[in-house]
């Protein structure tokens, strides 16, 4: 099957199962799994049209609510963490995407930048996990308990996530939220954090994300993993809805400056984007659902393994240009 906004050629379910391998992991971590889609259109599929950025945002706008929907059901959302992630990302989203456009349109000079970005986010996740083996501290103790809580509560009251409301189970509550801190409960444990770190580190991200194709928010649930030290099962819901707003966004700005870059393929590959999008869709949702019986270092690993390796083929290929 021919694409023509991406000037490929590929069988049709080739894509939906990609994205449901992908976003079936990628998700547990509070990623949607756009930052490996794209990778994989441009190194295997050969899509290297700056308009590669937009399509893997429609991947986001039709795959992200299923998880959305599951992480919400379950209790798990942290609503005034996605509002400042949502706030903060978008007005990095529309300068991200005109950097993309006007300074990284040639495919090789994109894939060092995206492989800079990934290589960081990858260290920072090795100190991570290495720091954590030091010691179990408090953090780690909290969500073992998480996964303690739901495996005696399913046994003991034949407990069905899927079927029951979401008020039976609820572990995390918001307790506080203003322009200097915002805070909340995950089980027997208080988090605190200031508004503007959350703030200025989602602008941040989301100029990357814009650049990158990945909405924003896609990337920042490492980071608050890393700098803030909030579980990652408190952030997964969040940083998903942070994503899915931004690439909306992201999307519809593409689109607006498409007719100021004729030479150039801006617009997405709206048949291309769907079909990854249907795949991701279940993988999002069957991982959210998954998410809460895998220990968070397994999610960590597997998400820094990823990572790294996407990295280092990236500066590779940068070196042999």
């Amino acid at each position: 099957m021919i694409f023509q906004t991406a000037g490929i050629e590929v069988t049709p379910w080739v894509p939906p199962v990609v994205a449901f391998v992908i976003s079936f992991f990628t998700s547990m971590g509070g990623v949607s799994g756009a930052f490996l889609l794209l990778p994989f259109q441009v190194s295997i599929l050969g899509y290297t049209n700056p308009s590669v950025s937009a399509t893997n945002q429609v991947f986001n706008i039709v795959a992200i609510p299923s998880g959305v929907y599951r992480y919400w059901r379950e209790g798990r959302m942290v609503w005034p963490l996605t509002r400042v992630v949502v706030t903060g990302t978008l007005p990095g989203v529309f300068i991200g995407a005109i950097i993309r456009v006007t300074c990284l349109p040639n495919p090789v000079h994109f894939k060092f930048f995206a492989s800079l970005i990934l290589l960081y986010m990858g260290l920072q996740m090795m100190r991570d996990v290495l720091k954590k083996n030091r010691g179990i501290d408090n953090k780690v103790k909290s969500e073992q308990k998480f996964q303690e809580s739901v495996q005696n509560y399913s046994l003991k009251n034949n407990y069905d996530p899927a079927a029951q409301s979401k008020k039976e189970f609820h572990p995390v509550r918001a307790t506080h939220f203003n322009m200097k801190r915002l805070g909340y409960t995950f089980y027997d444990e208080s988090f605190d954090i200031s508004f503007w770190g959350i703030f200025t580190l989602s602008f941040i991200v989301g100029v990357v994300g814009g650049i990158y194709g990945i909405g924003g928010g896609s990337i920042i649930a490492p980071f608050l993993v890393i700098f803030f030290g909030l579980p990652v099962y408190t952030v997964a819901g969040s940083t998903l809805m942070g994503t899915f707003v931004t690439s909306v966004a992201g999307v519809v700005f593409y689109h607006a400056i498409a007719p100021f870059y004729p030479d150039i393929s801006v617009s997405p590959d709206w048949l291309l984007g769907i079909l990854f999008g249907v795949g991701g869709m279940a993988g999002m949702y069957f991982g959210a659902r998954c998410q809460k019986f895998v220990p968070a270092k397994g999610i960590t690993l597997m998400l820094m393994g990823i990572i790294l390796f996407t990295a280092l083929k990236y500066i590779i290929n940068f070196l042999q240009y």
